[in-house]
């Protein structure tokens, strides 16, 4: 992870059971130069399959790609 050298968006629901953010996002979004953390409030694990996440992060992915 430390030698991305493109724009990466480390996304992440801060209600996920499965994988904590403080152990997985919060972490990898410093060790990632220049990533970009978006955090969903309530989204659960698999936010980008699950609604009304789903909408918003397919939203965001797209928008993050066009900078």
């Amino acid at each position: 992870m430390k030698r991305f050298d493109i724009p990466t968006l480390i996304a992440h629901g801060d209600d996920d059971q499965i994988v904590p953010i403080v152990a997985a996002a919060e972490k990898s979004s410093k060790i990632v130069k220049d990533a970009t953390l978006k955090v969903y409030q309530g989204a659960p694990h698999g936010l980008s399959m699950v609604a009304p996440f789903k909408d918003v992060f397919d939203a965001d992915l797209p928008a993050f790609a066009r900078g």
